[in-house]
């Protein structure tokens, strides 16, 4: 009778299932007491894009959503070629 290597393969998934639950473990622990991490970090981002909207996205740091303004899409039109 052949002696099948499932086993090993087998062994294998165990290790890598194990270590992948661990990292969330670790992650988990990483994050702490603060368990809206990331709702926390989406209202810090939605503060910046509405503070850059009031400012006509010309203070310093708004310019990252240059790219996505002045299209049909957002809805967003602003000058800027003319900055004060």
């Amino acid at each position: 009778m052949k002696k099948s290597q499932n086993m090993r393969q087998v062994g294998y998934s165990m290790i890598l299932v194990s270590a992948s639950l661990v990292a969330v473990l670790v992650v988990g622990l990483l994050i702490g007491e603060d368990v809206l991490f990331a709702d926390n970090m989406s209202r810090d981002s939605t503060a910046h894009f509405n503070e850059c909207k009031a400012n006509d996205f010309k203070t310093d740091g708004c310019e990252i959503y240059w790219d996505r303004i002045n299209n049909k899409i957002s809805g967003i039109y602003v000058d800027l070629e003319n900055q004060d």
